[in-house]
């Protein structure tokens, strides 16, 4: 099966290759003559979406997600607030020290001030 389609290629392309010179304009028009149109875009579905409440049923649902969550505790809420804040604390102090050591390197080395 693959030899044959491969045989026909090529024997296609000798022929497009040996064919007398024809113009750009003459090609394209029969490359678009060889290809298929689209047909039209069919819908995933193929059945028309119903609408299903619109922001009343969007409130509910999301009401009913919200009272799924579990939330955190007054200790576990505290805790992770402070963890937060020492992660601020470290990753500020690490950008003011580099902050500083490329001013000096852009002051005395870059501009020999």
């Amino acid at each position: 099966m693959a030899r044959s389609s491969r045989t026909r290629r090529s024997k296609q392309q000798r022929s497009d290759f040996q064919a007398p010179a024809t113009s750009a304009a003459q090609r394209a028009r029969d490359r678009r003559q060889r290809v298929k149109p689209a047909g039209q875009p069919k819908s995933q579905t193929g059945t028309r979406r119903e609408p299903r409440g619109g922001i009343r049923a969007f409130t509910a649902e999301s009401w009913g997600e919200l009272k799924k969550v579990e939330w955190p505790g007054r200790r576990q809420l505290v805790s992770a607030t402070v963890v937060v804040i020492i992660a601020v604390a470290v990753v500020g102090a690490y950008l003011f020290l580099a902050d500083q050591v490329f001013k000096w390197l852009v002051k005395h080395v870059l501009l020999n001030l």
